[in-house]
Order: C-alpha cells, then sequence, then structure tokens
C-alpha cells in the first residue's frame, strides 16, 4: 500500500525505500551489538526477540529497572563464570569442587537467579531533559550500566517538543502524531530516523527479529497515556499495510534480508491505572479522567477491529487499516498494589512516601515483565553457552513464541503471580501448590521469604468484598465457587500460564495437574489455555497467570471509564447525578442495547477542556501552529479537534463490555453411534 494511497486518518510516515530500512537498521544493531572482530560479519548480529518501549517519566522509569535487572543478572552470572573457569584452571581437588558444590558458603542472599535475556529497551518522553534524568540520578552503579547496557537507547524528540503535556492526554496524543506523521529523515537529530526504522519501519522484515513489543506507560499522566497508543498504531499500521503489499517484485528479490515474511509480531500496552480507592482519593481526580479515556479509547479500538460486525466489506484493506487498534493486548496493573500490599502486611499505607509506593509498584510491573519475557525468549537471545554452563536439557521447557501470545491475549489482561522458594535439592512434594496459585490471586502482598510482591494486578471487585471471599476459598479447601462466579473469572476467554523454575527443579506431573485444575475451577468458561515451562530462568519456583479480557469487567475498569465519559462527554444534566453511572450499567447488562439512551446522556465529541484547568481554546492553535510549522503540507494537516473522542467511541466502548459480560462456552459432548 504506498505512501500516496493510505487512509486518510493516518497519515504516519514510513519509510519505503527498503535499502534505506535496511542501512538504518545496521545502524542500529551496531549500536546495541558489542563491537565485532574482523572476521565476524555485521549481518548475523540478531536484533533480541524482544523490545520494551517505555514512554512518559512513569514509563521510562520501570523500563529502566527492567534492564537494571537483566544487567545485575548477567553481571551476577558472569563474575560465577569467571571464578568457575578460574577454579578449573587451578585444576583444584575433585572433594574441595564437591565441598563448594554442596555446602551453602554463600548463604541463601548470595544465590541469584540467571536471567540472560537481554531486551532493546528505548526511552521517549516529552521532557528535553530525559537524557539528564536518567543519567545523573543517584541511584549506585547507574553510570557504568548506562555505557556497558548497550541495549538501551534514548529517543530524544525534544526538537518537536521540549516539555511535557501538561497532564493532559490529547496533547499528549498530538505531539506523538506530530512526531510520527513527520518525515524521520527531516529530523535534526540523525538517531530519530534510525529507531524508527527499527520500531515502525521494519516490524516482519527478516532483517529485524524483534518479535514482541511492550509499551509500558502511566495511563494517569498526559505523556505516556498520550503517546503510548498512536506510537502502537503507527507500529501497527506500517506493519498491516505491508501484510496488505502484493507487489510481485517482492518475489524477485535476491537479497532475502529485503523481503517481508509475514509472521505475527505481539505488541502489548503495559498500562499502569492511578490510585483510585484509600480514604484520601476522590474519584474525579485528573488521573482517573486521564486513566478512562485510555480504556475508553482502547477498548471501542479493540471493537471495531475484533468484532465489529457492521462493517460493509472485510476483505477491503482500506478498511482493515482504518479500524486499526495499538495493541494485541493491554496489562492493567493498579497503583494501588503498595497500599494493598501495606494493609496486609500490618501497616499503614497512608504514611508510605510516594517514592516508595512508586518504587514498589515498579517492582512489582519488573517482576512480570521478566517472566512474560522468559516465557518466550529464543535460545538466540540467551548467552550462548549459558544452556551447557547451566545444565539445562532445552528441550524440557516449553516456550511462548510471538504467534502463541498473538492468538491468545487479546484485550484488557490482568496478572495474577506468586512465588515459592524450593532450596537445591529439594524434594518436590515440599512445595504447597494449591498455597502458590491462592497467593497468585489474592490481594497485593508481600512474600516475606522472596521480598517479591505477590498478587493480583487488578482486583476482580472492592477490596474488603475480594478479601473475604479469598478467605472463604482457603476456609473451604479451595472451593472455588463464591469466586468463579465474578465476572473477572467467569467472563475471562483465555488464560496464559508461566511457570517459572530453577535449574535443579522438577515439578510433579501430579503439581502440574492441580495447578490446572484450579485454572479449571476458577475460570470455567475460558476457550483458549496456555501453558509455559521456563526452566533455569529463575532462583525460585513462580507462577504468572495472564487473564484476558474480562479484567474490563472490574470494579476499577468501569470506575474509571464511566468517570472519563461523565466529566468529558456528559450533557449538563447529567454530569453531577448518578443516573449516568447506573443507566451505564443496564446498558450492558439488557439484552438489547437502545443506542438511543447514549446520545440522550452525551455530547458528539469529548471535551478536553473539562480537565485542563485553563482555557482550551488558547492552547488549541498553540499546538497546531507547531503541527503546520513542522510539517509543511497542508494536505497532511491534522487538527486537534480530528483527534477528540466522539459518541462512536462511547458506543463501540459499551459495546464490548456487552461482548465480555455474555462470554460463554457451551461443553463438549461425548456422542456415540452405539446405542
Amino acid at each position: 500500500m504506498s505512501q500516496e494511497n493510505l487512509p486518510i486518518e493516518h497519515l504516519y510516515f514510513t519509510e519505503t525505500n527498503l535499502e534505506q530500512i535496511l542501512e538504518n537498521l545496521d545502524v542500529v544493531r551496531n549500536r546495541i551489538h558489542p563491537q565485532l572482530s574482523d572476521d565476524e560479519v555485521a549481518i548475523d548480529q540478531v536484533f533480541p526477540s524482544v523490545c520494551l518501549i517505555g514512554l512518559g517519566r512513569c514509563g521510562s522509569n520501570i523500563a529502566l529497572d527492567v534492564a537494571s535487572l537483566v544487567y545485575d543478572a548477567r553481571a551476577n552470572y558472569m563474575r560465577e563464570v569467571e571464578s568457575q573457569e578460574i577454579l578449573e584452571s587451578e585444576r583444584e581437588f575433585r572433594p574441595m569442587r564437591w565441598i563448594r558444590k554442596h555446602l551453602p558458603i554463600e548463604g541463601k542472599d548470595g544465590f541469584k537467579p540467571v536471567f540472560l535475556i537481554e531486551p532493546i529497551v528505548l526511552l521517549g518522553d516529552l521532557d528535553k531533559d530525559i537524557e539528564g534524568r536518567i543519567r545523573f540520578s543517584n541511584q549506585e552503579g547507574r553510570t557504568k550500566f548506562l555505557e556497558e547496557y548497550k541495549k538501551l537507547q534514548i529517543m530524544d524528540l525534544s526538537e518537536v517538543h521540549a516539555g511535557g503535556a501538561g497532564n493532559a492526554p490529547i496533547l499528549g496524543q498530538y505531539l506523538a502524531k506530530i512526531i510520527l506523521n513527520k518525515d524521520a529523515t527531516t529530523f535534526r537529530n540523525e538517531n530519530w530516523k534510525n529507531m524508527h526504522s527499527y520500531l515502525v519501519d521494519s516490524c516482519g522484515i527478516k532483517a529485524n527479529q524483534s518479535r514482541l513489543y511492550f509499551y509500558i506507560f502511566s495511563a494517569g499522566g498526559g505523556t505516556g497515556s498520550g503517546m503510548a497508543s498512536e506510537f502502537g498504531l503507527a507500529q501497527q499500521f506500517s506493519y498491516l499495510s505491508k501484510t496488505f503489499d502484493y507487489r510481485s517484485d517482492q518475489n524477485q528479490m535476491v537479497d532475502k534480508r529485503h523481503s517481508f515474511v509475514f509472521e505475527p509480531i505481539f505488541t502489548s500496552g503495559i498500562c499502569i491505572l492511578p490510585n483510585i480507592s484509600g480514604k484520601n482519593v476522590e474519584i474525579s481526580e485528573a488521573l482517573h479522567i486521564n486513566a478512562g479515556r485510555l480504556l475508553t479509547k482502547y477498548i471501542s479500538e479493540e471493537w471495531n477491529f475484533s468484532y465489529n460486525e457492521e462493517r460493509e466489506d472485510d476483505e477491503v484493506p482500506a478498511d482493515v487499516m482504518e479500524r486499526i487498534r495499538p495493541w494485541n493486548s493491554m496489562m492493567l496493573i493498579s497503583n494501588d498494589i503498595m497500599r494493598y500490599a501495606e494493609e496486609e502486611d500490618g501497616g499503614d499505607a497512608d504514611n508510605i512516601d510516594v517514592n516508595t509506593m512508586e518504587k514498589y509498584a515498579n517492582q512489582y510491573i519488573s517482576q512480570q515483565i521478566f517472566n512474560i519475557l522468559t516465557a518466550q525468549a529464543v535460545t538466540t537471545d540467551y548467552d550462548e553457552d549459558y544452556f551447557r554452563r547451566a545444565g539445562i536439557d532445552i528441550a524440557e521447557t516449553i516456550r511462548l513464541d510471538a504467534n502463541d501470545l498473538f492468538m491468545s491475549l487479546a484485550g484488557p489482561v490482568a496478572v495474577a503471580y506468586a512465588e515459592s522458594v524450593v532450596g537445591e535439592g529439594k524434594h518436590q512434594d515440599t512445595v504447597d501448590i494449591d498455597d502458590l496459585f491462592c497467593r497468585s490471586i489474592e490481594l497485593p502482598h508481600f512474600n516475606n521469604d522472596t521480598s517479591a510482591i505477590e498478587g493480583v494486578s487488578v482486583l476482580p471487585v472492592e477490596s474488603d468484598r475480594y478479601r473475604d471471599a479469598i478467605k472463604n476459598y482457603r476456609k473451604s479447601g479451595y472451593d472455588a465457587s463464591e469466586l468463579n462466579h465474578l465476572h473477572f473469572f467467569k467472563n475471562c476467554s483465555s488464560i496464559v500460564s508461566i511457570i517459572s523454575l530453577p535449574r535443579d527443579y522438577k515439578l510433579s506431573f501430579t503439581a502440574l495437574n492441580r495447578l490446572k485444575m484450579h485454572l479449571n475451577r476458577l475460570c470455567p468458561n475460558t476457550t483458549l489455555k496456555r501453558y509455559a515451562l521456563v526452566i533455569g530462568a529463575s532462583a525460585n519456583l513462580s507462577l504468572t497467570t495472564l487473564i484476558a479480557k474480562s479484567p474490563c469487567l472490574s470494579d476499577d475498569f468501569l470506575t474509571l471509564m464511566v468517570a472519563y465519559m461523565k466529566r468529558c462527554f456528559a450533557r449538563d444534566d447529567y454530569r453531577y447525578t448518578d443516573e449516568i453511572d447506573k443507566a451505564i450499567i443496564n446498558m450492558i447488562q439488557e439484552d438489547e442495547f437502545d443506542e438511543s439512551l447514549v446520545d440522550k446522556y452525551f455530547t458528539t465529541y469529548e471535551n478536553p477542556a473539562k480537565i485542563l484547568d485553563t482555557n482550551w481554546y488558547a492552547i488549541k492553535p498553540m499546538y497546531e501552529k507547531k503541527y503546520r510549522e513542522l510539517i509543511d503540507n497542508s494536505q497532511r494537516f491534522v487538527s486537534i479537534n480530528d483527534i477528540r473522542l466522539d459518541i462512536n467511541n462511547v458506543k463501540n466502548a459499551i459495546k464490548y463490555l456487552r461482548e465480555i459480560y455474555r462470554h460463554r462456552i457451551s461443553k463438549t459432548n461425548v456422542l456415540t453411534l452405539n446405542g
């Protein structure tokens, strides 16, 4: 699909010259890989299968934390390898080796997990000083880490805008649109065209081996919340436009690096939801409205892409291109995690300072990204001698590739997580699998043995009610009948479970079966269940479960979405009453959807002025002037008015919720001719 024939809604710049794309990719490849010796060829250096994109202050901090964890794990591993090689070179006596191996000389705390997957990490912010903020933070060892972790790249976008988005997602989205609609070759910053080719232009071509992209951002802010979905849309747009490009000359290319290979890429937003409950939190805060906008936008796009049957012709590529959504799935992680964890630990959440709260929430998120990465990592992502040195049989691992995730996870996703310590040589039956599973779905809490935060990333219902339900679940001997009627579990369409084991630990067949039994009982209507078994990537036995689609029916999700609709769409008569709240619940539950009710309660377009404490009509021309100056082509002009959400987004979001609310499966009956 040529640049000239792109749908008018999407004016994203895409480099179409394949030679130029390959050239730009080689620049990125040479930057992220160590210096090669003369006999090695740059072309053989593959890109990691995973890329993390941290956007905004919150997103870039979390992506940085993940990169730091990976770097530290590799450093520990390499030190271990070096000391082992020194021992071997000294030809140490076998009895001494036995003593070192069997006595816990280093102590419990010295045992580090081996984690050698190194994703590409891209950090982007509308703050001019993003590089300074990262480089000069006082974190110990940060400077050395930044010098050595070459796969970490900073996207400097300051020539488009040198300040933030003022806590307004529509401004963050508009600025991202300027960045992505502007010809990447015209940026003063040479690095941007190379990063653009890696992230946007080259998805699906053989020269770029990255297949999984995770966008990390805060839903409550302006920069991350606005930019993330626009970056995701540009990437999806570039990828899908290649799949609909049927030019015959593709088959005659001599250099196979040029060719587009139809392999699914899996992209996910990792969305940090703002604090929603607690003594001092009011639901009318701008953070909640911002998050509600993002959730409404995403599920309305997901409805249009995956479910909308009102479209005329599904076979027309242009029609599909107009209905793209930014990611295959969006993982939801609540910032209330830390508050619940403190309360469960007997502490007072009101007295935690903001930095500590953010630090622990970020730790939980980093853990989840870690486990998702290990579950799909290909062998080329590891150090080449890793499996041999670690004594791991690669045949015993069960991996999830991009295609598995592409088919298994769509729409909003929640995470359940728990881990257990298993000592070396410990018997299989010593781990309580029932307890491990229960801890993974509890309210967030600290695991005192491992210092990890466990629990579910978004609560299915209000915290006191859910806490009581979990207590009864334990007391009843794990009878799921009180939990499995909650929509969060009952209407879940697919599940992905990732079990990570230390290298010397074997999980018994019965333990694995018990895990599957718990999942089956808790989520009775799940259509698709996928499992991954990862060996040697963790010091502990850990369980991560990804629950798809049904989290959009959780209390938090609905509350944020309706708060936004009331603030930015509601007609004056209904803005301050609970009539809209009740009406939307009824619209989801009623057998027939009366769309005229939406027209009754809401105006045609969102009003961004409702969350800005300033004159929207004065701001709008300032940003549009910036667009005209940076993209000097009147035919490619986009007004801020054009990116407002409209009443169709509201209708589609409600239709999506109705679809998930009605999710059922029919049980398979055994048929026989032998009556």
